[in-house]
């Protein structure tokens, strides 16, 4: 193979960002852990930072959003805000892969849930990801 093939060669997709599942699931043939790789991978972490609670995680109490606190208050246009500004902080501080476009944060009270739909890019790309996200109270 020449030098020329291999500078010129775009057929190879590079895996840049790579996850397990949270499941520990297994290929069947190789029983290796399954992967998820790219996008995938990130809209994962986001979604898992978003659903923890501060203080949730040991030795690391920084880590988390606090969303579902909010589903025990009252609700009123401030919620929303709110919301969203926890959101704006999960992407400032804990996710340097992802930069954040956009969060669109919808309330239904009587249900007492709270829906999110944020649009984000990763690093090095141009295409944008959307991650939607329905937070519910469970007690």
């Amino acid at each position: 193979m020449s030098k020329i093939q291999t500078l010129t060669d775009h057929s190879i997709k590079k895996v840049v960002y790579s996850d397990f599942f949270t499941d520990f699931s297994r290929n069947s043939v190789t029983g290796q852990l399954n992967r998820k790789t790219n996008a995938e991978a990130v809209k994962q972490s986001i979604r898992n930072l978003l659903l923890t609670n501060r203080y949730e995680r040991p030795f690391q109490p920084e880590i988390g959003s606090g969303l579902q606190g909010l589903l025990f208050e009252n609700y009123t246009p401030g919620l929303e805000l709110r919301a969203k500004k926890m959101v704006e902080e999960v992407f400032d501080n804990h996710e340097p892969r992802a930069e954040l476009m956009k969060v669109d944060v919808g309330g239904n009270p009587d249900h007492n849930t709270l829906s999110f739909q944020i649009t984000f890019r990763i690093i090095n790309t141009t295409t944008p990801e959307t991650l939607d996200i329905i937070l519910e109270r469970t007690r």
